[in-house]
């Protein structure tokens, strides 16, 4: 193989992280990297065709994904616990539960937070995200802030693990397609692979989103009683309609995807959103970037996703209160009744303009760390995996 351990992967020029199927560097890549540099910047070397990051394998692409996931849930949980909390209780779901939490007794840092044992009406309903943080920890204990992680943590790896390696792949061609025969199409293919990309992870394993929403949503007000776990949760979604019909029961299992419609509606425009106005960001600062690294990779990413997914966060809002409401409904007659625009109506009539944006602070503020930890662990993981296979032969 031609080269120095100095050349990076196409990947790594300003069409960020885009990998050729072919291994070559289109003629349109090219130009972007080098536009605006006033001839500073020399051609590319053609020894870019054979470090194409394409090399990577699926498996490789997955696992950097399902890392970069396993972080994010870890560390962004406590806003999405906020933000399904708000969102619950503009549904009606009360949050009355005894109020006086043992656990802090042998803590004396925490032992002040407790609840006296006749709290005041609003002891028992959220104003805001910290709020929620303060209210959760005091009446259910600080881990309660991590209530749905295990689900996260299973979503991760089949989840994200299918969502960013096939945008990698659905990108891919249709960059090399549109740009051969259609390139005025180009820079709408972020946002159909994304959508694409998207879809194809929502449907690998729902039933587990539905049961994070319902755990990070409903609270044990048992004392001394272990909230139920991922199992026991979708147990419970079937279990108030389970017969001895088998026939019925196949119909019953239909809960289990209570939502779904919800979920694509909003995970699509979400992705299409994020990935459009993601590549283009991250495109304009890695052409500012003279030197690439494993910290240029990391700022540039993070950054781009940072604002990518706040601003997809917003704009689908909407869709998430949507989700959110049926995804927690308990009665099953009307959850398998409920519909993404019916749901829509009805907290516009209830709740207007304030309704359909509740949640949107923690959401906001979950959602654009998140896609910046996602994407840059993820290119910094293949950037790295490029350098260890290629660079040191």
């Amino acid at each position: 193989m031609v080269g120095t351990k100095h050349n990076l992967p196409s990947w790594m020029s300003a069409a960020a992280s885009r990998v050729e199927l072919d291994g070559n560097v289109s003629t349109a890549s090219d130009a972007i990297h080098f536009q605006g540099r006033e001839g500073s910047r020399q051609q590319p070397n053609h020894n870019y065709k054979a470090l194409s990051d394409f090399n990577l394998g699926f498996g490789e692409r997955a696992l950097s994904a399902a890392g970069a996931a396993v972080l994010s849930a870890i560390l962004v949980n406590p806003l999405d616990v906020a933000k399904t909390r708000l969102q619950a209780q503009a549904a009606g779901v009360p949050y009355q539960a005894q109020c006086h939490v043992t656990s802090f007794h042998s803590n004396p840092l925490l032992r002040e937070m407790r609840c006296t044992p006749s709290c005041a009406p609003d002891c028992y309903s959220y104003s805001g995200t910290f709020d929620v943080f303060y209210k959760v920890t005091r009446q259910e204990g600080f881990s309660r802030l991590w209530r749905g992680t295990n689900a996260s943590l299973a979503l991760a790896v089949p989840t994200v693990g299918i969502y960013l390696p096939c945008y990698d792949i659905f990108r891919n061609r249709m960059e090399e397609f549109t740009t051969q025969n259609a390139p005025n199409l180009t820079p709408y293919v972020p946002l159909v692979a994304g959508s694409l990309a998207r879809s194809l992870a929502c449907i690998t394993c729902y039933p587990v989103e539905l049961a994070r929403t319902r755990m990070q949503a409903f609270k044990e007000t048992r004392s001394g009683i272990k909230p139920p776990g991922v199992w026991k949760t979708l147990l419970g979604v079937t279990s108030p309609v389970y017969s001895a019909n088998n026939v019925q029961n196949l119909q019953t299992y239909r809960l289990l995807w209570t939502g779904f419609g919800a979920q694509l509606a909003r995970d699509v425009p979400f992705s299409a959103i994020c990935w459009a106005a993601l590549e283009p960001v991250r495109r304009r600062i890695l052409g500012l970037v003279d030197d690439f690294s494993a910290a240029s990779v990391i700022g540039a990413n993070f950054a781009a996703g940072f604002i990518a997914g706040s601003l997809a966060a917003a704009a689908t809002c909407p869709l998430d209160v949507s989700k959110t409401r049926r995804q927690i409904e308990k009665d099953p007659v009307r959850a398998l009744n409920m519909t993404t625009r019916t749901t829509l109506v009805e907290i516009w009539r209830n709740g207007g303009i304030k309704g359909m944006f509740t949640g949107i602070g923690p959401r906001v503020a979950r959602a654009g760390p998140s896609v910046g930890i996602v994407v840059s662990f993820y290119e910094v993981v293949k950037y790295t995996l490029f350098r260890y296979r290629y660079l040191e032969d």
